[in-house]
């Protein structure tokens, strides 16, 4: 095998950590998928909760997890990592132990919450952890290969849920297994928490959780990345949502489909566009991932055929790439390390678009009709835009920020810092 072969083929260098996190990714996401997708099917078809009800069991999870996302990075910060992240993922498999086996609606309420607030409190520290363990140089590497791992999940969870009988009214074996997974993670992850004890920084006492609130919301770039990512965070809702009800409702088959086209562009295109955007500062690739967003959803309401269709897809899913996996990035480039996880856990408050776009995409379609898609989908591109003045200031500030740092006189490329 010649060189420019062993090249290619060969694992990237991160630390053991990381790869404990990457690794890990894998595996929490497929246990996740092989059950919280069919948590609404379960609830109506094996308990027999009324639809508006399931819904609401559904909202809480969301609703829990957006309110607590900043706690569970800050703890992070302040308790250590690997603390939280083990506490969090034993917690999560109890939580799905509970699924499996609860009978009362207050139950699945308070089940459903706690699933959110347990993934809003390990999913930052995770994210952190994985930032400090690895040179800035490398980052965008390290989160690709956690984003190829997060949807490698999401591919194989679902079809190993389905096999264990999670489309079921009684889908315990699923739950039951997807826990094993979450607790036998829990203890991967104290075994690396005595083995790199020495290598990651665990604990910041000394900066008290307001002081870290006030410092993370007076970061002005942090600030205007947020509020832009909140639209962003809007424009993906639109995937399963607004998108499912106006494709889903007389062409379920083209909308299957077009889910497959998302995973096989996640797989086939991120590590060639995350090798191109290198060259770009962060900021940049975001404003192009949010109008590739909005083209994208624009695609969905000009287009009939599939072709058309799927090209839309490509289109969105390549700024889902670079919105996603820059946007970790940067989080990582411009947070101080002992304030990290604080920072991640913020950057969970920008899903409240999530919410409000979804709604908002269910009320146009409700005022314009299934035959209106060339309006309705103009609109939420041009929502999705709504993002681009942000990501400007907050690039302006950032380069304002960088350049007094170096020397008068030298050549100064400011994006590649």
């Amino acid at each position: 095998m010649n060189k420019s072969w062993r090249n290619m083929l060969a694992l990237p260098q991160f630390h053991p950590v990381a790869w404990g996190v990457i690794i890990g990714t894998f595996l929490a996401r497929t246990g996740f998928f092989m059950t919280l997708p069919f948590l609404g099917i379960y609830l109506g078809k094996g308990k027999g909760i009324d639809p508006a009800l399931v819904g609401a069991i559904l909202a809480a999870s969301l609703l829990a997890g957006t309110l607590s996302s900043f706690v569970g990075g800050a703890l992070s910060d302040r308790y250590g990592r690997f603390p939280v992240m083990v506490t969090a993922m034993a917690a999560w498999s109890l939580v799905l132990i509970g699924f499996a086996f609860a009978d009362d609606v207050w139950l699945f309420f308070l089940l459903s919450a706690m699933n959110g607030l347990c993934r809003s409190v390990f999913e930052p520290a995770a994210r952190a952890l994985l930032a400090d363990v690895t040179p800035a140089e490398r980052r965008t590497s390290a989160f690709n290969a956690r984003y190829f791992a997060i949807n490698v999940g999401g591919a194989i969870g679902p079809l190993a849920g389905l096999k264990l009988g999670a489309g079921s009214a009684y889908p315990i074996l699923p739950f039951v297994s997807s826990a094993a997974i979450f607790f036998i993670y829990a203890l991967v992850l104290v075994i690396f928490m005595f083995a790199f004890k020495q290598q990651v920084q665990e604990k910041s006492e000394a900066v008290p959780m307001k002081m870290m609130f006030r410092i993370v919301f007076t970061d002005r770039v942090f600030l205007y990345f947020l509020l832009g990512n909140v639209f962003v965070a809007g424009a993906y809702s639109h995937l399963d949502t607004t998108l499912s009800q106006y494709i889903g409702h007389d062409r379920i088959e083209s909308y299957s489909f077009l889910f497959v086209i998302n995973t096989l562009s996640v797989l086939v295109l991120q590590y060639p566009l995350a090798k191109l955007m290198k060259r770009y500062p962060p900021l940049t690739a975001l404003k192009a991932g949010c109008l590739l967003f909005g083209l994208g959803l624009f695609g969905f309401g000009i287009f009939d055929h599939m072709a058309g269709l799927a090209l839309a897809m490509v289109v969105f899913t390549i700024g889902e790439i670079l919105c996603f996996v820059i946007g970790d990035v940067l989080i990582g480039d411009i947070s101080p390390a002992h304030l990290r996880g604080a920072y991640y856990g913020a950057s969970g408050f920008a899903f409240i678009g999530q919410s409000a776009c979804a709604w908002i995409g269910g009320i146009l379609l409700k005022l314009l009709g299934f035959d209106q898609g060339p309006l309705l989908f103009t609109i939420l591109m041009l929502l999705a835009f709504a993002a681009l003045p942000f990501f400007h200031q907050g690039q302006l500030l950032r380069e304002q920020r960088i350049l007094p740092e170096h020397a008068p006189g030298k050549k100064i490329l400011a994006h590649k810092a």
